[in-house]
């Protein structure tokens, strides 16, 4: 048979700052906001920077992998001409970087 006095005393709450319980879940969170939040922040950040920037005659690759030279700027889309007199709208977030270097805008799924 189990002693009711023993019992109870395992039931009672320990003596304790309550927040230490707290502690774990800070740390968690604290570590969870410097790993991934922070970077994708400023990678967005990057990204709108490289968007706001974008002018008429700089020459850009679109997501879809079309290469062309931007001739007309409007506040969402570009005009991007890719071969003599054939031009194409695409949207501005469609652009992933200038032609010949690294892209701006990161692929799909890739990590860093």
């Amino acid at each position: 048979m189990v002693n009711s006095d023993f019992v109870l005393a395992m039931a009672a709450p320990q003596g304790g700052n309550p927040l230490l319980g707290l502690l774990p879940a800070a740390l968690i969170l604290g570590i969870f906001y410097f790993v991934l939040l922070m970077p994708m922040r400023r990678r967005q950040k990057k990204v709108q920077e490289f968007l706001a920037t974008l002018k008429v005659g700089d020459r850009v690759v679109t997501t879809g992998g079309i290469f062309g030279t931007i001739t007309k700027i409007e506040d969402d889309r570009l005009q991007l001409q890719i071969a003599e007199r054939v031009r194409v709208d695409v949207s501005r977030n469609a652009v992933v970087g200038y032609q010949g270097q690294e892209r701006v805008v990161p692929e799909p799924g890739a990590n860093g």
